[in-house]
């Protein structure tokens, strides 16, 4: 780590007791840079027709980018997470707790408005689909290596997403 960033060992340590110290600086610099993208997608966004499944691929597209830009990080969170570590594990909640939010609201949302899937929990609605999102975007490479292409992944998301908030299908 060191060498990469151009420096020695020394000064490395000068700065942070250990490399996790260091990965966690990275991952809340990632988080401060712009999670927010996520919610804001779903917030502003209206989940009406056409409009709404667009609102929908956006924020598919948004997870992919994200995950591609920032996969090593999100990877070590990933594993820190199921090892146990706290500090990691907050990180994650960080990272996705504003979309899991904005995701039940705007189930909730549908569901007041007669519409969406009433005999659902929006939190649980949320819950997965963020579960999935975050889930399909950490392995996109395991399924282009199995044959599935990015565009049918991003589609196939869109599509769960809106059809889970609004208990439609999705006008293409």
């Amino acid at each position: 780590i060191a060498r990469g960033a151009g420096t020695s060992p020394a000064t490395f340590y000068q700065y942070f007791p250990d490399v996790e110290s260091a990965i966690l600086v990275l991952a809340d610099e990632m988080v401060a840079s712009g999670t927010e993208q996520f919610a804001e997608l779903v917030v502003t966004n209206t989940w009406k027709g056409k409009a709404g499944f667009e609102a929908s691929e956006a924020l598919a597209d948004a997870m992919l980018g994200f995950w591609e830009t920032h996969g090593a990080v999100l990877r070590v969170i990933d594993i820190a997470t199921d090892e146990g570590d706290g500090r990691f594990a907050n990180v994650r909640t960080r990272l996705l707790n504003e979309l899991n939010n904005a995701l039940a609201a705007a189930a909730h949302a549908q569901q007041k408005a007669g519409k969406g899937q009433p005999d659902l929990d929006p939190n649980a609605i949320a819950g997965v689909l963020v579960a999935m999102l975050a889930h399909v975007s950490a392995h996109r490479l395991g399924f282009e290596f199995w044959g599935v292409r990015a565009d049918e992944l991003r589609a196939t998301m869109a599509r769960i997403v809106y059809w889970s908030i609004t208990g439609q299908k999705p006008t293409t």
